[in-house]
């Protein structure tokens, strides 16, 4: 009974301890907070996760980050670069996948490092076996400094941007590329000789060819097939700026005077722009 007795008084006062040690938690800030970024890049999709020291008064690279030493490129886990397709890393193809980025600082040249590791703690199992690809770029000097570790999008295109990396008085970048334009073109080709195509493939058919300065002619020829379907103040502009960009300003004035018109009746004011723009590259 006595052995009951002190068996069931050591239990309540382990859980009274645990509940006294959890009440005595206290939630702070963490020293180097998780973010992630994500961009949208051509038709795939780039994301970054990592966590993010911070100076703190203390030297980092050449002291706290050693030059020519492998780094885990932030804190706590290693940072992760995760692609949703396959894409083009400093002109290397890389294929979709989560993969570790690792980096060796030097004071004029930095080691990128995209590892199939992408679930260690630090870098201290990196193996350069699991290395995908393995390029370097050349630091420049910022012009302040960056309190916070930092990974960002920058120098964005239709199809390309750049990773850049910023800490201390440091920064650097590498280029990401996914370039659809062969998957768009055989889309295309694909869906508007289909025997039966809606006003918007046309439309969104045009609007590449537009855009990329291709075929007007053929651009034309969609565009014709959507306003026949569908006359509003954004298919008129569709078809006024290809006529305006070949020079059939017959075509443009009407249909930018007509879309005008409607713009103006729903309020649109980016469209009330483009038409105008259309009449002013006709003259008007």
């Amino acid at each position: 009974m006595k052995t009951n007795l002190v068996k069931i008084a050591a239990l309540s006062f382990f859980m009274a301890s645990a509940t006294l040690t959890a009440q005595a938690q206290i939630q702070v800030p963490q020293a180097s907070p998780a973010a992630t970024i994500s961009q949208t890049i051509g038709l795939a999709k780039a994301t970054v996760e990592y966590s993010r020291p911070a100076l703190k008064g203390r030297k980092m690279f050449g002291a706290q980050v050693p030059y020519g030493k492998v780094w885990r490129t932030g804190a706590n886990k290693i940072t992760n670069l995760i692609l949703s397709d396959e894409m083009m890393v400093n002109g290397q193809k890389v294929a979709a996948g989560t993969y570790g980025l690792f980096t060796i600082p030097n004071p004029n040249e930095w080691t990128i490092i995209l590892s199939k590791d992408a679930n260690v703690w630090g870098a201290y199992t990196y193996n350069p076996a699991n290395d995908v690809v393995k390029f370097t770029v050349k630091p420049q000097k910022l012009a302040k400094p960056e309190e916070f570790f930092t990974i960002e999008f920058t120098d964005f295109t239709a199809s390309e941007a750049n990773v850049a990396l910023r800490w201390e008085n440091v920064g650097v970048k590498f280029g990401i590329k996914n370039d659809a334009d062969a998957r768009i073109m055989t889309e295309i080709k694909e869906k508007t000789s289909a025997s039966e195509v809606s006003p918007a493939t046309y439309s969104a058919a045009a609007n590449y060819y537009f855009d990329t300065n291709r075929d007007l002619k053929q651009a034309l020829e969609w565009a014709n097939k959507v306003v026949e379907k569908d006359q509003k103040y954004w298919t008129y502009y569709l078809r006024g700026k290809i006529a305006a960009q070949l020079g059939q300003c017959d075509v443009a004035m009407s249909d930018a005077q007509k879309g005008l018109q409607l713009a103006k009746e729903a309020g649109d004011d980016a469209y009330i722009l483009n038409h105008q723009k259309v009449l002013k590259q006709c003259g008007k």
